[in-house]
């Protein structure tokens, strides 16, 4: 049996980083997980091949080689999933689809021929059975959760890492938090699942020889959903994995803004390698957090946290949103006074969304509020707002410009650098430049800071490093192309919303 896995192209949003990996020499920001564990999940005597359509084209060889093409995607990826239905269809090939995109709304995809929806661990096994049977059914589905204690390693022999600019794990699924506008819940449930210690020392064996890998993320919804098997059981074993191999390479994830209560969490974090880590702030305005239940940022004062979480070490990319019910028309400017106070210095904004599955989006249908079935650009919205939504489009742009341009993104760049405090640790991380290092550092430098019209701010931000804090000379080369990213996504998101809305392109109304 010959196996297609097909991962879809990311949209340019910023969560793609497509600017940054022109710029660093790569293709992509991750290895598609999802679809990796899936190959891993098939028969071993199967034949398998994945393509990335974010790595390389979908050729027509491909396509002609595979018995089964299987597609793997988010809501995000619709536009290239169906442009990929459409191309395969046209050879007559079967598609196998899963993944989120496909989990809550199948019936918008009848070319489909099959669906193996929910977590594949359980259902993809029926889906073989049957397929050896000869007695295919179209959707597979299920309403248990998997238990990822079995989950294998993924088959990352199936892709060239050297194409991907980090590595990724998983170690949990899962969220306690019930955040109306979030879909993990629906996709994963409240209770926070976990692989053993073990399994992820073996995932991380796999990367630990490969030099060229400087970052690696935990792909977690909140890797401290379940804090006492973190503390207890993963974290010490990833201390003393790293006393041990002392990897290159440091890790990010995503958690939540209650980290700061637990110190002795915090330093376990750090000692065990973790350093960036996407939080979701969303909003300073507390009757916006209320209403959307994002009750673990309620009753704490949020600039402090976060100046707390940068001072032991952790680098934060923020998520923020704007477009909630009860936002005024004055929430732009809270946005951009916190967002620039709070010195974090990536900060991802978006309209408000209602993904399908959510509480949010079963409300906004019940309201007749719905606009269309998902949106995934970052000035874009599936739900008619509360406010004029030419308020909504004007504040939306005005706030972008004002945290993601010149001074101000220099300014936040710099804010951060100077509350940051490098790290307490007795576990050494080792620094080592390798040629592959070399490389993407003259690449940045040329592209950068010769060739690029704002290399002024890109040479203040090195310069600022130089002169107070040569030890951050790494973040400054890092946060440098940083700024080239937010300018560049702020570049799209104005191009999106002039052709969405014209009168737009009047400065004077913004």
């Amino acid at each position: 049996m010959k196996i297609l896995l097909v991962y879809p192209e990311m949209p340019d949003t910023f969560y793609a980083m497509k600017h940054m990996l022109k710029v660093v020499g790569k293709k992509a920001a991750y290895p598609p997980l999802g679809l990796l564990t899936v190959a891993a999940l098939l028969p071993k005597l199967w034949d398998k091949k994945v393509v990335d359509l974010n790595i390389q084209a979908l050729g027509t060889d491909d396509i002609l080689w595979a018995d089964y093409i299987f597609i793997s995607a988010m809501n995000v990826q619709e536009k290239s999933v169906r442009a990929l239905i459409t191309q395969c269809k046209n050879y007559h090939k079967i598609l196998v689809a899963g993944g989120p995109l496909f989990t809550h709304e199948y019936e918008r995809f009848e070319c489909i021929d099959h669906f193996v929806l929910n977590e594949a661990e359980l259902t993809l096994p029926e889906f073989i059975n049957d397929l050896e049977k000869g007695k295919l059914q179209r959707i597979y589905k299920t309403e248990k959760f998997a238990h990822i204690p079995e989950t294998p390693l993924p088959a990352f022999e199936l892709v060239n890492m050297k194409d991907y600019l980090y590595a990724i794990v998983q170690y949990s699924r899962g969220c306690p938090f019930l955040c109306d506008f979030c879909d993990v819940t629906a996709l994963f449930g409240r209770t926070s699942r976990t692989k053993s210690a073990t399994q992820m020392i073996e995932e991380l064996n796999l990367l630990k020889d490969k030099e060229d890998i400087s970052l690696v993320l935990f792909a977690d919804d909140n890797l401290i959903g379940n804090k006492k098997i973190l503390k207890y059981e993963l974290l010490p074993a990833l201390i003393e994995w790293r006393k041990k191999y002392n990897p290159s390479f440091f890790f990010a994830t995503q958690l939540t803004i209650n980290v700061c209560n637990d110190d002795d969490l915090m330093d376990l974090l750090i000692d065990a390698g973790f350093r960036h880590v996407f939080i979701g702030i969303e909003t300073p305005d507390e009757e916006s957090l209320s209403a959307s239940l994002k009750n673990q940022n309620l009753r704490r004062n949020l600039i402090d946290n976060i100046q707390m979480i940068h001072q032991k070490g952790f680098i934060i990319s923020g998520g923020f949103i704007v477009g909630f019910d009860s936002d005024k028309p004055d929430i732009f400017i809270r946005q951009q006074k916190f967002i620039q106070e709070s010195g974090i210095p990536l900060p991802i904004v978006n309209i408000l969304k209602a993904p399908p599955g959510t509480a949010l989006y079963d409300r906004i249908v019940k309201e007749g509020r719905l606009s269309k079935p998902f949106a995934f650009l970052e000035g874009e919205t599936n739900i008619t707002p509360v406010m004029p939504l030419e308020t909504l489009n004007k504040g939306f742009l005005h706030l972008t410009e004002r945290i993601y341009t010149g001074v101000y993104a220099y300014e936040r760049i710099i804010q951060f650098f100077s509350t940051y405090k490098f790290p307490k640790t007795s576990v050494s991380i080792k620094s080592k430049i390798n040629f592959e290092q070399l490389r993407i550092l003259l690449r940045i430098i040329y592209l950068l800071g010769i060739k690029d019209k704002n290399r002024f701010y890109f040479w203040k931000i090195i310069g600022w490093s130089l002169w107070h804090e040569p030890k951050l000379i790494d973040k400054a080369f890092l946060y440098g192309t940083m700024f080239y990213q937010m300018n560049q996504t702020y570049q799209t998101i104005q191009e999106y919303m002039f052709a969405e809305y014209p009168s737009l392109q009047n400065k004077n109304s913004i």
